[in-house]
Parts: structure tokens; C-alpha cells; sequence
């Protein structure tokens, strides 16, 4: 059961510093919890607590920190059910898919204790060349100190996990600003996190106003900023964050080759998946279908069918598929883009209905690429069906975007998928599957307006830490 009132974390204790911001529920629009907002002078305080905590962090043994993380892992199982109906309420999240994020938090964490023990070096052969004779070097990553992180709405437990959890592993202090309409989840983590035996001061979890927030990326003590969200606020926040590395995981509009020779059925079952899940707001969600001239008719008919029978209703439903977008305002904006389009010629083959913050699935034909629903990230519930006789024309047009997260393409040939990877503008090509596919181990990131850098454990330390060279001179 989810509390009437939460904290927030500062310096690793919690603080009722006042009931300023309301959570809902996403569905009923119902009050569902007060939490406390943090102040400019609160944030200020943690990250004086993080610079001061940095050096005991730095030197938490490996098995400690791998501990930490096996602690969260433990107590994330025990309250799977609480964090699952909490990103159910506060996300409008259907309840099987905020089980599913609450798997991958699980996942993200044990990924990350497993990293914190094998963070290698290398030994380097300088003799070169006669004048480096008598010389040896190494090198060994060293944590680059006290981070900020910024996590979105959509995915707020497993998005503020891909920062957290490599965060410890490297040995990093950290404060971390969780998404306004979805706090809850981070904080009930925070809960976690407050029973291990991280140093005191080593984090802090603060939900705060947009404007109260330019110390997370302003502040020289902070040595990186990690932010998920929009392509506009993140290389916003580039601008404004000095010296320090930026990593900045931010949309896209992904497109989906289905190549000749596809089993259909398959491809639509997955594309449902991709397009759809978590009403679309996912930023590798499926945006742009492309469908093979002998195949699209019947491509058309089964994609209009199945988003039709898709269930929409309550997110606490078991047999929901489709629940709420995260506010009215997103969700009249991308009613605005489809009927737009449609004024303009698209074809709607399914949905376009909307009923408050509850946007039908919607799926369109069409569809001309100087379109918003086009060239911009719908970031909910719809998807754009075209054809193609050419494979090399598709990629073109994959690449026809400011975008470029991750691709999908169906296709049995091996010359083609090699093709497509070699050439196609992402950060991540799938084969055979959606490209909103995703497990938390693997290097996970964006090219253009994606963005800059890669998660997933391993990579995300590397940004963590900074690589420090010691050379050996033996005298003769």
C-alpha cells in the first residue's frame, strides 16, 4: 500500500519538509499522495553532502559496494507489488507493464553488482621504440566524483536505475531529480538505499519545480550530468552544464523495416508490441511501419484489426493495454498532430479518438514526411503504416529523420541486416524484432538529436569514471 505522505532524501535521510506537490492518479485523477519539494538550498546542501562524501565512496571497497546493490536487489523483490502499483497510479502504467519495469529495476541492480567487482585495467608495453626502453605503464579507472542525474516520467523506476545503481558500482556520489508527476517510485528506492551502508551524504533523491533545479546542472562540485528526457531540455541543459561530461539520453521517432519474405504474423505481433506498450510512450516506441509492397495489404488489414481489439481502460485492469497518457496536455497534442495530418490527407486505419488524458491506438496511412506525427516523436499511442519496394530507399528514409535511437528490421537476409546496420543512423539496429527492444546490459544510446553517450552498466561507468595512466621507468 502506497503511503498518504513521502519525504525527500537529503544527504540519505528523509526530510517532511512540506506537502507542496500533489501526485495523482494518471487514470482517475484522483489524490493519491503529497511529497515534499526540495528547495534551491536544499539541493545546494547535497551536493555540499556529495563532494563531501566522495572520498569515502571512492574508497568502498568492491565487495561493499557489490553488497549494497545485492541488498537492493533483495528488498526490490520483497516490494515488487508496492512499486508496481505505485508506477500503476502514478505513471498510468498498465499494471502487467509496470510489472515488467519493476523486473528490470531487479535486472538493472544485480547487473550492476556484478559489475562493481570487475572494473579493469591494463597494462601497456611502452618499449616502443629504443627511447622508451625501461618503461612500463598501466591504467585503472578512478570515480570521477559526485554526479546529477535526471530521470523522466515514463520509465521512473528502471530510467533513475540505469544512473543509480552503475553510480554505486563505480563509486560515484550522486543526487538525483526525479520526474515531477512520478516521484514516488524513486523515493520508495531512496527508502532502499537508506538501510545500506552507503556513506552518509552519499545520495540524495530530490523531487523539485523545473526552475529550483539549474544547480543540478550548473553546480562546478558536480563532475557529470546524466539527464533522460526531451531532445529541447537536454541539449538545453549541455549548454549550461560548464566543463563537466554530459550524457544525454533523449527521443526519437523509431522506424520498423518489415523486408520481403517476413513471417507476418510475427512481425505484427511485435510491432503491436513496440508501437503500442505503455501507450507509446517509450522513446524507442514504434513510430514509422515500413512494409514490403508484396506484403503490405495484408499487413494493413492485420495491423488495422489488431489495434482495434487492443483493451483500453484502467491501468489496475489486468486485461489493459492501453492506459492513460501521462497528462491531458500530452494527450491533446498528439490528438492535435493526428488530426492534422488527417486534414492534410493521412488516412486514419484505426483509433484517433480522445476521451480526456485516454488517447485511442491509433494507426495511420498516408502519412507525407513534412507531417509532425512524422518528423517529430509522437511519445504515445501512434504509429504510421507505408510501403516500399526497395530496401535502400527504406534505409533512406529510416535516416530521413533528426532522430536516431535504435531501428528494427525484419528480414531473412543476412546481406541486409548487415546493411542496414552499417549504414543506418542509430544507435542500436534489431534484428528480426522492434527496435523498441531492450535488455539493461547492453550499450543503449543515440546518434543526432537522440543524443550523446551510452547506458546500460558497463557503459554507463565508463562515463562514471575516468581512466588515470601511471607509467614505471626502471633505471638502467
Amino acid at each position: 500500500m502506497l503511503k498518504k505522505q513521502y519525504p525527500f532524501y537529503l544527504a540519505s535521510k528523509p526530510v517532511y519538509a512540506n506537502e507542496d506537490l500533489e501526485v495523482r492518479n494518471k487514470y482517475s485523477g484522483e489524490l493519491i499522495a503529497t511529497v515534499a519539494l526540495a528547495s534551491a538550498t536544499d539541493i545546494d546542501k547535497a551536493i555540499a553532502a556529495a563532494d563531501k562524501a566522495q572520498p569515502a565512496m571512492k574508497t568502498l571497497p568492491s565487495y561493499k559496494r557489490q553488497a549494497i546493490l545485492n541488498h537492493c536487489v533483495a528488498r526490490f523483490k520483497e516490494r515488487f507489488e508496492e512499486l508496481a502499483v505505485a508506477l500503476c497510479q502514478e505513471a498510468g502504467k498498465p499494471i502487467k507493464d509496470a510489472r515488467g519495469e519493476v523486473t528490470r529495476l531487479i535486472d538493472t541492480f544485480q547487473i550492476a553488482a556484478e559489475e562493481a567487482t570487475r572494473i579493469y585495467g591494463e597494462v601497456i608495453p611502452m618499449d616502443i621504440s629504443p627511447r622508451a626502453e625501461g618503461y612500463q605503464g598501466q591504467w585503472k579507472r578512478f570515480p570521477i566524483g559526485p554526479c546529477s542525474f535526471i530521470s523522466p516520467f515514463n520509465f521512473p523506476l528502471n530510467l533513475a536505475a540505469h544512473k543509480i545503481a552503475p553510480a554505486i558500482a563505480a563509486g560515484c556520489t550522486f543526487i538525483l531529480k526525479p520526474a515531477s508527476l512520478t516521484p514516488i517510485s524513486a523515493l520508495i528506492v531512496a527508502e532502499i538505499l537508506a538501510e545500506t551502508e552507503l556513506p552518509e551524504g552519499a545520495f540524495s533523491i530530490l523531487p523539485c519545480r523545473r526552475d529550483g533545479a539549474d544547480l543540478f546542472t550548473t553546480d562546478e562540485r558536480l563532475k557529470l550530468l546524466s539527464f533522460t528526457g526531451s531532445p529541447d531540455v537536454g541539449w538545453d541543459l549541455k549548454k549550461k552544464a560548464g566543463k563537466k561530461p554530459v550524457v544525454l539520453e533523449l527521443g526519437g521517432n523509431a522506424a520498423c523495416i518489415v523486408d520481403e519474405g517476413t513471417d507476418l504474423e510475427d512481425a505484427v505481433q511485435r510491432i503491436i508490441f513496440g508501437a503500442y506498450y505503455q501507450s507509446g510512450q517509450s522513446c524507442i516506441s514504434v513510430q514509422r511501419i515500413m512494409v514490403h509492397e508484396s506484403l503490405y495489404d495484408q499487413a494493413k488489414d492485420k495491423l488495422a484489426i489488431a489495434v482495434s481489439n487492443l483493451v483500453m481502460g484502467d491501468p489496475a485492469d489486468e486485461r489493459t493495454f492501453i492506459g492513460p497518457m501521462i497528462s491531458v496536455k500530452e494527450a491533446e497534442r498528439l490528438h492535435d498532430w493526428i488530426l492534422e495530418a488527417k486534414a492534410a490527407g493521412a488516412t486514419v486505419l484505426a483509433g484517433g479518438n480522445r476521451d480526456g488524458a485516454m488517447l485511442e491506438a491509433t494507426l495511420l496511412e498516408n502519412v507525407t514526411s513534412d507531417m509532425t506525427v512524422n518528423n517529430q516523436e509522437a511519445f504515445g499511442p501512434v504509429a504510421i503504416l507505408s510501403k516500399f519496394s526497395d530496401f535502400d530507399k527504406a534505409l533512406e528514409e529510416v535516416n530521413n529523420s533528426d532522430f536516431g535511437l535504435q531501428a528494427g528490421i525484419f528480414t531473412k537476409d543476412i546481406y541486409k541486416a548487415h546493411k542496414a546496420w552499417e549504414e543506418l543512423e542509430v544507435g542500436g539496429v534489431v534484428i528480426g524484432d522492434v527496435p523498441s527492444w531492450r535488455v539493461d546490459h547492453m550499450p543503449y544510446g543515440g546518434v543526432k538529436d537522440s543524443g550523446l553517450g551510452r547506458e546500460g552498466i558497463r557503459y554507463a561507468i565508463e562515463d562514471m569514471t575516468e581512466l588515470k595512466l601511471m607509467v614505471l621507468r626502471t633505471p638502467k
